[in-house]
């Protein structure tokens, strides 16, 4: 076959299966998406951009379904503050940290129910969740409360907890980020993530355990793991993919790629290459999620360029389009009906794992400062704050949310010190040892109050505080609230 000769229509189709593609829109489709669907096209995934409204959201599902039946529509979909649903009326659950400082997962299934339930009756019938990684590194900026703890099997009885409840919905769950990303000091995001550790230290159980309880799919990481293949990120990785996912772990199911636009593969290898390599690797589909669509039909083009070399890389491609396609048959209408789910089992967690720590004396009409970083562009919805859940439960509470370092740190003290003059003060942090600012702050304020009740939002740290939410979804800093004024 030569770079000339036309493809077939099954080698066109089985090309556009491989794809999952972003877009701008919450009630058009685009005409360049329309074709590419028209070609075959695997799945779609949502972002807040694509968000207005639950309405909205269930109407665009069903435009894109007219267009295609068999397309997969897909988010993530992990809880806390990591979601894209909230103007869609998502359930309020807690990330998945504080499920495992809950420990109980009968809990955790009915929380993963109620996202589930939720995708169902807007037409979604991919949730990229649940993480599978665990958090071994206290400096590891990208995984943290999206992780269900530091242990392995802890990790793995959650998993399993969650892939059911997921499965019983109808819905697609996916486990993430094979073979793990929590034990790098890099957001694979912004660059290359490495995981330095031998082989026999690395994360697989919960891997494993996800496989045996039957996911559907997982997700590759952007991270080169020397063990097991020192010149490739895994999504590249022949051995890791094929020889260990496929050949060792006998998944079968649907290898999807992390987002090909994140640094760790677009700066050093560009997007289209990416999507050729992780193909070729043993990857089914590639997620090109930016909203340019060239930067996908360029992702295409690679994939048609690869499979006019020959036999092998035309029969890996049509490998993948059929384990998409046989996903497809099994997820991609979404369930007729949706039972009602449980509307408790995200707030019941939040405040189990807020309370199963010593708590300071409830103090009322507090000033609150709510230190932490800005919303990851990528995950996060960002619109909840401390002081806005502590006013909701107190009405005398005010409060300052901060997500940068001010101009005048020395100043910003001052003033709060003077708004928080005779009434108890509250200082939290999410993740102060990675953004330092925070705790620069927090000292200048405990400097003059050293009565401050001292709180944090996101991993437990030494000196953080005495009562943490594990997490900043709006039901994890509900419970921290409640926790602080005595309420609930």
């Amino acid at each position: 076959m030569t770079h000339s000769e036309p493809l077939s229509a099954e080698s066109d189709e089985a090309a556009h299966r491989c794809l999952v593609a972003g877009f701008d829109g919450t009630t058009t489709v685009p005409d360049t998406l329309k074709r590419l669907i028209d070609r075959g096209l695997g799945g779609v995934i949502l972002f807040t951009r694509n968000v207005r409204d639950a309405a909205q959201v269930r109407e665009l599902t069903d435009t894109l379904r007219a267009l295609r039946p068999d397309l997969l529509v897909a988010i993530d979909n992990e809880g806390g503050g990591i979601g894209h649903l909230v103007r869609a009326g998502a359930p309020d659950v807690p990330g998945n940290w504080a499920l495992g400082v809950a420990d109980d997962p009968e809990l955790t299934g009915r929380c993963a129910d109620a996202l589930a339930g939720h995708l169902a009756g807007l037409g979604i019938s991919v949730s990229y969740a649940p993480v599978a990684d665990v958090q071994g590194r206290p400096d590891n900026p990208i995984v943290r409360t999206r992780s269900f703890g530091p242990e392995p099997e802890l990790v793995a009885r959650h998993l399993r907890a969650w892939i059911t409840a997921t499965e019983a919905r109808g819905i697609a769950s996916c486990a993430k980020h094979f073979p793990g990303h929590g034990g790098t000091r890099t957001d694979s995001h912004h660059d290359t993530a490495v995981d330095p550790r031998p082989r026999q230290e690395l994360d697989l159980a919960p891997f494993r355990a996800a496989v045996d309880a039957g996911v559907p799919m997982l997700m590759s990481a952007h991270v080169v793991f020397p063990a097991l293949d020192p010149d490739h990120p895994a999504t590249l990785s022949p051995r890791i993919l094929t020889g260990l996912l496929r050949d060792e772990l006998g998944f079968d199911g649907v290898l999807v790629s992390d987002a090909l636009e994140m640094k760790a593969i677009s700066g050093r290898y560009g997007e289209a290459a990416g999507a050729r390599l992780a193909l070729a690797a043993g990857a089914d589909q590639v997620i090109v999620a930016v909203p340019d669509l060239e930067t996908t039909l360029a992702c295409r083009d690679a994939v048609l360029d690869a499979i006019r070399t020959g036999p092998p890389a035309r029969q890996r491609v049509t490998e993948a389009a059929g384990r998409v396609r046989r996903l497809a048959e099994r997820y991609a209408a979404p369930s007729a009906a949706v039972r009602d789910w449980d509307d408790g089992a995200g707030r019941e967690a939040a405040r189990r794992a807020v309370r199963a720590q010593a708590l300071p004396r409830p103090v009322r009409g507090a000033h609150v400062v709510d230190l932490f970083p800005p919303p990851h562009p990528a995950l996060n919805w960002g619109g909840e704050d401390l002081p806005a859940e502590l006013r909701a439960v107190d009405p005398t509470a005010t409060g300052t949310a901060l997500t940068r370092e001010p101009a005048d740190p020395e100043g910003f003290a001052e003033e709060v010190l003077r708004l928080a003059e005779g009434r108890p003060l509250v200082v939290a942090v999410c993740d102060a040892r990675l953004h330092p600012w925070q705790a620069r702050l927090r000292d200048l304020l405990l400097a003059g109050r050293p009565d401050t009740v001292r709180a944090s939002t996101g991993l437990p740290e030494p000196g953080d505080g005495t009562v943490c939410s594990y997490g900043r979804g709006r039901v994890n800093l509900r419970a921290l609230a409640e926790a602080v004024a005595g309420a609930g």
